[in-house]
């Protein structure tokens, strides 16, 4: 004990002790809030990864478990790059992605930043309760009012197209009208309740610079530019880091459900690619392989994302 070495740690080690038993009495119910939380996680997240095993097996037999199959390697991911396959499902899913980042992600900042300048309340709380109702409606009831909407027979879309001299058409097996239905329906249905992040943001700027703003003789566009969005870039920043790390995730259900055979050269995505090859073909050992190959391009996506905006602009995630 008289190594001056062994004394700091054991000091150490105390005051961490002490530091933990003191954190433990103060915060002891905020920490039992936590356990719920873990415990989904560890449960529904992090257990299923076990599953990616199946990645580098020939087969699934659940006879034999997950761990009971033929290993072999990296097999399963260079028959995906080889395949037919392989560039319409990546070009399909960048190409929906990039779209829905670039036309649905500023909507909602574009929606927060409009009815900010709104000054009557009641008008403002009107166009904000309506742009949150689509939100609310599934994924399935959409997809049926746009078929409702694309129906040849008296539908919304062909009646304006008529009223500027077009014919009808149908829309659901139109494979050029896949990705617009696609993305501007997420718009409708996402733009109001994403922007109530913004409009938190927005909220939180502090008055006095506007005031002092004014008194300078700047109008709506220069505390636009110089006040309001330099006060919610970090929020814009972070969940745009956020949607990075999903941008290979397009949405499968509603994919599912608009798709149809003959869209499928536009509407195919390594998603719902994955549930064909390991739910109809019962492949599950080529699908988790595709499955892991589009998380890791996500996992990539989201440490560069976070990377650049560290280094750009010194807000990031961690």
């Amino acid at each position: 004990m008289n190594n001056p070495l062994a004394v700091k740690q054991t000091v150490q080690s105390k005051g961490a002790m002490h530091f933990f038993k003191r954190e433990w009495r103060r915060n002891k119910y905020i920490y039992l809030m936590l356990v719920p939380v873990l415990a989904y996680y560890l449960i529904f997240c992090y257990g299923p990864m076990y599953g990616i095993l199946l990645s580098f097996q020939s087969s699934y037999s659940p006879a034999k478990g997950i761990m009971g199959g033929n290993w072999i390697g990296f097999d399963n991911f260079t028959m995906f790059f080889e395949s037919y396959n392989f560039w319409r499902l990546m070009s399909n899913t960048l190409i929906l992605s990039l779209l829905s980042l670039v036309i649905g992600f500023p909507a909602p900042i574009i929606l927060a930043l409009l009815l900010n300048e709104v000054r009557n309340r009641y008008f403002k709380s009107a166009v904000q309760t309506v742009s949150y109702l689509p939100h609310f409606i599934s994924v399935v009831v959409v997809v049926g009012m746009l078929k409702t909407f694309s129906s040849l027979d008296g539908g919304l879309f062909n009646i304006i197209r008529g009223f500027f001299g077009f014919e009808a058409m149908m829309f659901f097996t139109d494979k050029d009208m896949f990705r617009p239905m696609y993305i501007l329906s997420n718009v409708w249905q996402g733009a109001g309740w994403a922007s109530i992040l913004f409009l938190a943001a927005l909220a939180g700027i502090n008055s006095e610079q506007y005031e002092a703003a004014r008194m300078d003789g700047a109008g709506r566009w220069n505390q636009l530019l110089h006040i309001t969005l330099p006060g919610i870039m970090p929020t814009v920043i972070i969940l745009l880091i956020l949607r990075m790390g999903s941008i290979m995730n397009a949405d499968f259900q509603k994919i599912l459900l608009m798709q149809t055979a003959a869209t499928y050269e536009t509407s195919d995505v390594i998603s719902t690619f994955v549930y064909r090859q390991g739910m109809l073909l019962g492949d599950q050992a080529y699908s988790t392989a595709i499955g892991l190959f589009n998380s890791v391009i996500n996992f990539a996506l989201l440490l560069g994302a976070n990377y650049i905006s560290r280094k750009a602009n010194e807000t990031s995630l961690w």
